[in-house]
């Protein structure tokens, strides 16, 4: 059974939580996110460019796919990484009935951040850009 994305599921919360030049090598910056879900909450298909990612569940469970692999729930306290280029195409809420809550840290060159912005950090792919659009505004009604 393949899982897909569904723009009417609700969506998440983004909340910066660091961000940091190395100081041993400044060429490369960490990153900070915490992704909060509500309850079906989900992400639309994306991808990291060309930053490597560790996600990190914080509470719930999170229903996570990446490139053409299966799909894996992660509970609190469990761990994946993400290498640079990687399609991140499940990124759920696992539970109906309970929020979840990630952390993902982003370790990507300071050249490149400063140059694009934080939103290199999440890019959602082309095709799902207005449904992801029409997700976020439902959410922000919420707020």
């Amino acid at each position: 059974m393949s899982i897909t994305w569904n723009k009417d599921r609700p969506g998440h919360h983004l909340t910066p939580t660091f961000n940091y030049k190395l100081a041993d090598d400044p060429s490369l910056s960490v990153v900070g996110m915490r992704i909060d879900y509500p309850p079906s909450g989900s992400t639309a298909p994306h991808s990291h460019g060309t930053a490597s990612v560790i996600g990190y569940v914080i509470s719930g469970t999170v229903l996570s796919a990446m490139n053409d692999g299966e799909a894996k729930v992660y509970h609190a306290g469990e761990s994946w990484y993400e290498a640079p280029g990687c399609r991140h195409r499940i990124s759920d809420n696992h539970s109906g009935t309970e929020t979840a809550s990630l952390h993902a840290t982003f370790v990507i060159k300071t050249e490149i951040l400063e140059r694009e912005g934080p939103g290199v950090l999440v890019k959602i792919e082309d095709e799902y850009v207005e449904g992801a659009k029409e997700q976020d505004e439902r959410m922000a009604k919420k707020s």
